[in-house]
């Protein structure tokens, strides 16, 4: 999961480091992608493609559910008007 921005984060930590230490730069820049992918990966960050597929998933879910509370208050009506109306007079 390597995203523009960790991809910046890293260049921006490398830019501190002292510039004739091109060994030292190689070295931290693979541990800290190492290191940021490892925590990512502990925090359980998805991805937006993830998030975006699981957002429009429970969006249907949620319609589904709303239709069947609808249905369901009609059936609870139709059964209330019918023992309405199967009452003595």
């Amino acid at each position: 999961m390597e995203s523009n921005r960790m991809k910046d984060l890293i260049e921006g930590i490398l830019n501190i480091l002292p510039q004739n230490t091109k060994e030292i730069k190689d070295d931290v820049k693979d541990n800290l992608k190492i290191l940021l992918n490892d925590y990512l990966k502990k925090i359980d960050v998805v991805t937006r493609e993830e998030f975006d597929v699981q957002k429009e998933v429970l969006l249907k879910t949620r319609k589904k559910l709303d239709d069947l509370e609808e249905k369901l208050n009609k059936w609870n009506l139709t059964l209330i008007d019918r023992s309405y109306n199967q009452l003595p007079v």
